[in-house]
């Protein structure tokens, strides 16, 4: 007791003695050291709670409950994962009970991983559990006994430090269509849909081969969809290319070093990815290109290579000892993961449709349009039931 006495005594005379200024520089020091521990991401909640807090409210009961529940020092992977599935779970029911809005759960997980490095001191790697399940990844069950299963994905908003309000319509899509049966001429659909990360790093270290392998190898799919936002209109991404050439950092704000310029392969795991220049899709896009809606559905074959610039490929082996720098889905990480997800198929020897889907763009949020977009992929999705047969094991 007496030791604990001087302690706290010698503080205060070191407060009496240091000037005010440098007990506030001190503090500043402090939180620097404290947003240090935090990633960009995380970082960016505090500027939601003060501009944008009608971004938490939807999930905040839940995400409360939650973290009452993980605030202890008996956290294990069990409780993370099952927080994280019932965050997905009730993202997804909010926005099928007509709350189109994709951002709440982004920023809810974000919250609450901030919420659990200042009070538990998890770190990265601790909280991966509870990341992948509030992914919707630990959610896809197909058991509907439906004739086809299609596996679709989403992604995060994603320049956040220059529209901080900014939706993604093909986050809401995976929302929206989780665990949907869609019908065509008596022939049904089951969709199961994960969320992905605006981050170079999660795919350097193999995050689409993970998620996606296991229902390849089992045969368990007849086709996968990776969807994001890109232009004017739909664009079916007929050649993704094997480079990065985006000089755009991820939601982390890291940069990669490539452009056009200096158009870089990514990594799978410490090496780089190994593949062709380009690989062509294999969706029946004949089929989704019937889907009515309030936009155009290109078959985009636009590339860009180093030996010939921008140009339109009217094949894949037209494209043969070129040098990929954009592919038809740009030199982001929406052509990166329609890249590997069909060359995943190929290396595994695997023949499912697969492709990607760039959606109309978006500025901020507009709801009405969003569900509009999301509306006429729901018909892609169902006119595709035509062109897809039944390969699943069960």
């Amino acid at each position: 007791m007496a030791k604990r006495q001087s302690v706290i005594g010698f503080a205060l005379l070191l407060a009496q003695k240091i000037p005010m200024r440098v007990l506030a520089l001190l503090a500043a020091l402090s939180i620097n050291l404290h947003a240090a521990s935090l990633d960009p991401e995380e970082q960016r909640i505090a500027k939601v709670e003060q501009q944008l807090p009608e971004l938490l409210s939807p999930l905040q009961d839940s995400a409360q409950h939650q973290l009452k529940q993980l605030r202890t020092a008996t956290n294990s992977q069990a409780k993370l994962t099952k927080a994280g599935q019932q965050l997905w779970r009730k993202a997804v029911t909010q926005v099928q009970a007509g709350q189109p809005d994709d951002r709440p759960l982004y920023w809810t997980r974000l919250w609450l991983r901030r919420e659990l490095k200042n009070a538990a001191a998890l770190t990265e790697k601790d909280l991966a559990p509870l990341e992948l399940a509030s992914r919707g990844i630990n959610d896809i069950q197909f058991d509907q006994n439906a004739d086809v299963r299609i596996l679709i994905t989403g992604f995060d908003p994603f320049f956040l430090d220059r529209y901080l309000h900014q939706a993604n319509p093909s986050g809401l899509a995976a929302l929206s269509l989780d665990g949907q049966v869609l019908s065509l001429n008596g022939r049904t659909a089951e969709i199961e849909a994960a969320m992905i990360p605006v981050r170079f790093a999660d795919f350097d270290q193999g995050m689409i081969e993970s998620l996606l392998t296991p229902y390849l190898q089992r045969q368990s799919v007849d086709m996968i969809v990776t969807i994001s936002m890109g232009r004017e209109d739909f664009d079916l991404e007929r050649f993704p290319g094997l480079n990065r050439s985006a000089k755009a950092p991820g939601n982390r704000n890291i940069y990669t070093g490539a452009e056009q310029q200096n158009p870089i392969p990514p990594k799978l795991y410490d090496q780089d990815l190994s593949g062709p220049q380009f690989v062509e899709f294999s969706l029946p896009v004949a089929a989704m290109q019937k889907a009515e809606g309030r936009w155009k559905i290109n078959d985009n074959r636009q590339v860009e290579t180093v030996e010939k610039g921008a140009l339109l490929a009217d094949s894949l082996a037209s494209l043969s000892g070129q040098t990929s720098v954009a592919g038809s889905g740009g030199g982001y990480l929406s052509n990166e993961i329609s890249y590997r997800s069909i060359l995943l198929g190929q290396q595994l020897g695997i023949d499912v449709p697969t492709g990607h889907i760039h959606t109309p763009a978006i500025r901020g949020y507009d709801g009405e349009t969003a569900q509009a977009v999301v509306d006429q992929i729901r018909a892609m999705l169902t006119h595709a039931i035509a062109g897809l047969e039944s390969n699943h094991e069960g």
